[in-house]
């Protein structure tokens, strides 16, 4: 049973063993923006110490290279309108702030960026790491939590077509929605398709011929 059945019952995922996260951090492909100062050199170093692929870039791309990892996103005042859609997305890699002082404008960009972590400046060996692990770590169970609600929102869906076409069938046929549900899965084992599939039919089907019947009634 994988972590997502496992909280399908109601169970929270367990997160992977530290030794695990530090061998996936090796082979990290890790995208820097920063300026090409001491900073920028002292934190691309670090990040290739720990065996990390890094890519650095400035001034920031609109959104960072295919199949980055982790994002380091220095924010620099003249910099913040560079901050793109591309963070909001429930795909996007992991994004670790890095502050070299803090203020109402820096903290807004920092929640925008919709930060995992923060370092800040000047770049120290020490946090670095750990900041890798919470961001990479916050950032599989963000995508993990976004698949479940996805999943748990197309259920919800399905469900109410369903009850919908229940419904439908009911007041057709002058049968209980037991009936009506029993009907569904009969024709869905027949031909071959999800009672959901058969669902949307009924309601297509009624939707036509009521608007046929409202076109007539004219």
């Amino acid at each position: 049973m994988n972590d997502d059945d496992q909280a399908g019952h109601g169970r929270p995922a367990q997160p992977l063993p530290i030794s695990h996260l530090l061998s996936d951090l090796r082979s990290l492909r890790v995208c820097v923006f920063h300026p090409h100062d001491g900073d920028g050199a002292q934190l691309t170093q670090q990040l290739e110490r720990i065996g990390c692929s890094v890519q650095a870039f400035w001034p920031p791309l609109q959104s960072p290279p295919h199949s980055t990892d982790v994002v380091f996103f220095a924010l620099l005042p003249d910099k913040l309108n560079a901050i793109d859609d591309w963070s909001a997305d429930d795909d996007s890699p992991p994004t670790i702030a890095v502050l070299n002082y803090e203020n109402p404008t820096v903290m807004e960009a920092m929640l925008r960026i919709d930060a995992k972590a923060v370092v800040t400046s000047p770049i120290r060996s020490f946090g670095l790491l750990s900041a890798l692990v919470l961001a990479r770590e916050i950032g599989r169970e963000r995508k993990k939590l976004c698949k479940r609600i996805a999943r748990l929102e197309e259920k919800i869906g399905s469900a109410r077509k369903v009850s919908e076409a229940q419904d439908i069938l009911c007041g057709q046929r002058r049968v209980s929605k037991d009936e009506a549900y029993k009907i569904m899965r009969d024709q869905a084992m027949a031909k071959r398709m999800t009672v959901e599939d058969i669902a949307s039919a009924i309601i297509n089907a009624s939707d036509i011929l009521s608007s046929g019947g409202g076109r007539g009634s004219r």
